[in-house]
């Protein structure tokens, strides 16, 4: 590869380490492309990104950006997926994969700056994703309203039958 090649893969990884919230870095040693290729289109349908690289290149990429904290724990083959609007969902489909493929594995990644192990990713795969966050606040939101109007309703329920009955008693 020249130095041309280089530099645009640099430039890539860049672009895309910017604009992500979370790059995970995975282990795939010993899987095949046509093994990956599912991982990959899952990712894709999630609006993830998954790169192969190379480690020097990735550290070249990564040292003014928001994922410098990866750059001493480059080691070995690895590939990275980058996760922009729900960092959620790339550690979710990465860590399903992880599970269906022992060759498969997690290495750690960063979050906005913060690095995390493997545990640390894996736990966050289990967390609820934006999607269902913001259903749940929705709901919550949307219950306040609801008891106020019942509770209203109650209350003008609650006078239309002493009125009714002011009303039965004089009748006669």
């Amino acid at each position: 590869m020249n130095r041309a090649e280089k530099a645009k893969i640099i430039d890539g990884l860049k672009e895309r380490a910017d604009k992500a919230s979370i790059a995970i870095v995975t282990d795939f040693h010993g899987l095949k492309v046509a093994e990956l290729t599912p991982l990959r289109a899952k990712l894709h349908e999630a609006g993830c990104d998954y790169q192969v690289v190379k480690n020097t290149l990735a550290r070249k990429a990564f040292e003014e950006g928001p994922h410098v904290v990866l750059n001493e724990h480059l080691k070995y083959n690895c590939a990275v997926a980058f996760g922009y609007d729900d960092p959620v969902v790339a550690a979710k489909v990465l860590v399903e994969f992880a599970k269906k493929n022992d060759k498969f594995s997690v290495r750690y990644a960063s979050l906005e700056g913060k690095f995390l192990e493997e545990a640390s990713v894996k736990a966050l795969s289990e967390l609820p994703g934006r999607e269902q966050l913001l259903a749940s606040v929705l709901g919550t939101m949307n219950a306040v309203p609801q008891n106020f109007v019942s509770l209203f309703a109650n209350v003008v329920r609650g006078m239309v039958n002493v009125l009714t009955a002011l009303k039965d008693k004089k009748e006669a």
